[in-house]
């Protein structure tokens, strides 16, 4: 809605500097609307428009912040904040300011051709960095760290020339390397690493024939606790979630558990699997064993996913104790 006459004639004298180029004076205007009403959108983004025309972005932020301020409805606002903070190089900050713009209205052009290409910017940056990275890593001798870094970067830009041209120097170097490492594998290393392959694939069932095969292997060997042996479980279990073999997930986890107690990977695994085959209460007690242990071990998403877990198995147990009244 329009200001008060006042207001709405220092905004009129303002667009008529701003047509003839004199922005300083457009602003000083404008910023005159902004203190007799400062609930004018319109009297912001105009003052924003001018500092953009100047180059002063700085100023332009704080006039858009004032225009989003004055009406959260105002999309062009976002899109004067958005033009300020790519220009100020806080491509975070602006993808905030277009994400919210686009909470509003969903459909502006303006918004939506802003983000595309700031999202094309963003991922061209990523890339160049990922190049970079590479560039040091061959340099210093770390062959399979550009490998893995290269592969990043394809994932970003399939195609690129300069991600191709890298490639063609680094993966002959990996791919010697790798065969060299795979050639000093024991044999339960070697279905180790097969089992991974598969699992990549996607070939679950394939992988646990692999995975048990390691851990067959290392029990003759007496190295059924080893640091392997504990991989392998692990690998298997995530292969036994994936077909919904619950009791050996359940299994496999506690031969982690019984090596390595604070598990936070075998314990919401267990948990899961024993929820799974409808026993809430052993469920409920690795939850609250993960839940007990420092945040920054468990991480925030198994905080989050556990703290899920935790209020549904209660509801469940409570459930079942009230039936069997």
């Amino acid at each position: 809605m329009p200001g008060n006459s006042r207001a709405e004639a220092l905004k009129a004298e303002g667009n008529k500097f701003f047509k003839g180029g004199d922005y300083s004076a457009a602003i000083q205007k404008y910023t005159a609307a902004t203190d007799i009403d400062p609930n004018v959108p319109a009297y912001w983004s105009n003052m924003a428009a001018c500092y953009e025309k100047i180059s002063q972005f700085d100023k332009m932020e704080e006039a858009s912040r004032g225009c989003v301020k004055a009406d959260k409805n105002f999309v062009k606002g976002y899109f004067r904040l958005a033009t300020a903070l790519k220009n100020l190089n806080d491509l975070e900050g602006c993808i905030k300011a277009l994400e919210s713009g686009l909470a509003v209205d969903s459909s502006n052009p303006d918004l939506k051709r802003m983000k595309k290409e700031l999202t094309e910017l963003q991922r061209g940056e990523t890339v160049a960095a990922y190049l970079r990275k590479c560039d040091e890593q061959a340099s210093n001798g770390d062959i399979a760290g550009a490998y893995k870094t290269l592969e990043l970067a394809s994932r970003l830009d399939a195609g690129n020339p300069d991600i191709e041209r890298m490639m063609s120097k680094i993966k002959p170097k990996y791919d010697r390397m790798e065969a060299q490492r795979r050639a000093a594998l024991s044999p339960d290393e070697v279905h180790k690493e097969r089992g991974d392959d598969a699992y990549k694939n996607a070939q679950f069932e394939g992988a646990v024939d692999h995975y048990t095969k390691c851990i067959e292997g290392l029990k003759r060997r007496g190295e059924g606790q080893s640091d392997l042996a504990m991989k392998a479980h692990s690998n298997r279990a995530a292969c036994y979630k994936q077909i919904s073999n619950f009791d050996g997930v359940i299994e496999d986890c506690t031969a982690v558990l019984e090596v390595d107690p604070e598990n936070v990977k075998a314990l919401v695994r267990r948990a899961q699997a024993f929820e799974g085959v409808e026993r809430y209460r052993f469920a409920l007690q690795d939850i609250k064993t993960v839940l007990s242990m420092p945040r920054d071990k468990v991480g925030k998403a198994n905080v989050d996913m556990c703290n899920m877990m935790q209020h549904r198995l209660n509801r469940t147990v409570q459930q079942l104790k009230a039936g069997n009244c």
